[in-house]
């Protein structure tokens, strides 16, 4: 790869500083400068153009590609699953999404595959399985069959949803296991769920003492774990076991933020998800009383983000999108410009996801020295949000330097 400067293009850099109009100049997959430059190999005409960093979404789930329960009762083939994360896996690409954190759903071969250019894809950070209580959230065998038989749902080296431990034993034998099989960091469900077979989101689930087994394997392995979390009980277990970051959040009160920002743990809102829910809940492959669960939780989860900012919680942004209907997910970035400014909202999915990811400075910005993932939208998302939440106005999306869609 070449020295190429991608030139006329208003810059919004990651960083929440205001658009510039400067030439961004790239070579051996890295932006190597912001500004005027010299001679290049290849010129990239962008005039009239917005360009951001690559976005990333914090909480993905390529292995529910295909319709849920479907998916767990075995009435799908393998072949016709594996060919639902691909496509999922290029649509990210295509919304602009050149990184995503994928929260539960998919084993290590996939991660592989699509890092080996074999598939089209984001880079992709995993926690392999989902840690779970037995009985509690993540389980979606039948009521008559028995716990050990769930891992058979299975699908080794492409998806695997979630493990089940009854004691702190059982969790670090199966924390181990993910690791083995190739996750780069934890979660666990502390609480139940809005997608739950036999569970509540009242719910807590691990004790304080089995959360931090996993914090402890973690450690060990230079990562972090983060949760599954919706009522305050669950998350001020996780944060007092030393969890670094909190999914969901829906009933954050003031306290447990706060005691959030003073342990530097994060936040992951998703509201994509739960507009899916109650708009398509069926789409999902997921029955009626789905619905009723998810009623009132954009509400109460409105509420704890403005209680999370309040505090100085660091935010991050995901979109949590289950089922086959994944194509557009950057209506996580318009939902979050309605309730900040759309600038916050791309800061979030870039620069503040990329500090959560433990990437900062490699994506999420337009820097020297950073991944050269970048976006070129047809019109300028931070005045007109919108356009984040359809992917044809992502005209031009970069992957490390490599042109991964072109729509010009």
């Amino acid at each position: 790869m070449g020295r190429v400067q991608v030139v006329g293009a208003t810059v919004v850099d990651g960083s929440g500083r205001d658009p510039v109009d400067v030439d961004v100049t790239l070579e051996d997959g890295q932006i190597t400068q912001v500004g005027a430059s010299g001679a290049s190999d290849e010129r990239i005409d962008a005039g009239g153009l917005t360009m951001t960093p690559g976005l990333i979404d914090a909480h993905v789930h390529l292995g529910l590609s295909s319709p849920i329960q479907p998916q767990f009762s075995f009435q799908i083939s393998a072949a016709e699953i594996a060919a639902d994360i691909f496509a999922t896996a290029g649509a990210a690409l295509d919304a602009g999404f050149t990184t995503v954190r994928d929260t539960g759903g998919v084993d290590g071969g996939l991660v592989t595959t699509i890092a080996k250019g074999k598939v089209r894809g984001p880079r992709v950070l995993s926690c392999g399985p989902v840690q779970c209580q037995t009985g509690g959230h993540g389980y979606y065998g039948a009521d008559w069959e028995p716990t050990e038989l769930w891992s058979s749902h299975h699908v080794p080296g492409l998806c695997a949803l979630s493990m089940m431990s009854g004691n702190a034993d059982e969790l670090r034998a199966n924390v181990r296991e993910a690791f083995r099989r190739g996750a780069s960091f934890l979660k666990l469900c502390v609480t139940g769920g809005v997608v739950g077979a036999h569970d509540r989101l009242t719910d807590t689930q691990f004790t304080v003492e089995e959360i931090a087994v996993a914090v402890q394997e973690a450690a060990a392995r230079s990562t972090y774990v983060t949760v599954h979390a919706h009522n305050n009980d669950g998350i001020r277990n996780a944060v007092e076991a030393g969890a670094r970051c909190v999914e969901h959040g829906t009933d954050l009160d003031e306290s447990t933020a706060t005691l959030m920002a003073a342990r530097d743990v994060a936040l992951v809102p998703t509201f994509a998800v739960v507009e899916q829910l109650l708009h398509d809940t069926a789409g999902a492959g997921l029955g009626e009383s789905t619905r009723d669960r998810v009623l009132g939780v954009r509400e109460r989860m409105t509420e704890a983000l403005a209680v999370a900012k309040e505090a100085g919680v660091r935010i991050g942004l995901g979109s949590d999108l289950i089922g086959p209907a994944q194509s557009r997910r950057g209506e996580e970035l318009r939902l979050r410009a309605e309730l900040e400014t759309p600038m916050e909202a791309l800061v979030a999915a870039t620069k503040t996801n990329a500090g959560i990811l433990g990437l900062s400075g490699q994506v999420g910005v337009i820097a020297p020295g950073a991944q050269a993932d970048l976006v070129l939208w047809n019109g300028n998302p931070v005045e007109d949000p919108e356009l984040f939440a359809d992917p044809a106005n992502a005209v031009l999306v970069l992957k490390a330097g490599r042109i991964v869609k072109d729509l010009r």
